[in-house]
């Protein structure tokens, strides 16, 4: 198996910065010409706050763990093309959906486990379903920022990262030749790996980040799941239930039974 099964838990330290989910569909002229009562009326509850920008939504990697980590200039996490864009936003604007003529997304730097995130989701979704009637989806996504910031976990700074990592995600500064990892001034790397439903991949980008407040090196595993093939409108959240379970196998995969424990699992 790719990336083996293990056992789900929340985590109490939780090291996700941001979550978002994107569904890209052929564009809808629609959305661009007329204002998007219909879609407010029907998720105006639970997102009462709007915004529109006329121009690229551009969102870069955010800032990491409890909101301390340098925005670095990197690609967009919402790819768009130039048009409106509509923002609705959760009272505690914790919470975000854009809509665009080309995508939905949500949104959310307090994710806590899948299926509220889920549930969130399903409020944009379903309306986006009856009032614009999409066809399908060009692409799906859910992507996953996850920020390992040491002195958060109570680990000493000069904690090495191998001890909280995996070799084959640390790259030279997972070498054991304490000579070599010493040098390395920065790091960074990108791989792109096939799902096992044989069309679906993730892209893992990794780097160490600068903690804005303290200056702090914190580790960022950024793991981005996609579909960019056509999916019906039907199979979209059974596709999305698959990039989560793998998404949890991932982090598992990458951190060491130390950091795990460290960030204090919860049982569900």
């Amino acid at each position: 198996m790719l990336f083996p099964e293990c056992k789900r838990v929340i985590y109490k330290k939780n090291p996700l910065d941001v979550v978002i989910c994107q569904l890209i569909f052929p564009p809808i002229l629609k959305i661009d010409t007329e204002v998007p009562v219909a879609f407010q009326e029907r998720i105006r509850k639970y997102f009462p706050n709007f915004s529109e920008v006329s121009e690229m939504l551009n969102i870069s990697i955010p800032s990491g763990a409890i909101n301390q980590i340098q925005p670095e200039p990197s690609e967009q996490i919402l790819k768009a093309l130039s048009c409106k864009n509509y923002e609705f936003s959760s009272e505690d604007e914790e919470w975000k959906i854009n809509l665009t003529r080309n995508f939905v997304s949500l949104k959310t730097k307090k994710y806590e486990r899948w299926e509220t995130f889920k549930e969130k989701l399903l409020i944009p979704f379903e309306t986006l379903k009856e009032v614009y009637s999409p066809n399908y989806f060009l692409r799906v996504g859910l992507r996953y920022l996850d920020v390992f910031k040491r002195s958060f976990l109570n680990f000493p700074l000069n904690t090495e990262w191998d001890e909280l990592l995996q070799p084959y995600i640390l790259g030279l500064i997972g070498n054991p030749r304490t000579d070599l990892k010493d040098k390395v001034k920065n790091f960074a790397s990108i791989y792109e790996i096939g799902l096992s439903d044989g069309e679906s991949n993730v892209v893992i980008n990794t780097k160490l980040v600068k903690a804005v407040k303290d200056d702090e090196i914190c580790f960022m595993i950024d793991s981005d799941f996609y579909n960019a093939n056509k999916t019906p409108i039907a199979s979209t959240m059974e596709r999305l239930d698959f990039f989560n379970a793998h998404a949890s196998r991932l982090i598992r995969w990458c951190i060491t039974d130390r950091l795990h424990n460290a960030m204090e699992p919860q049982s569900l």
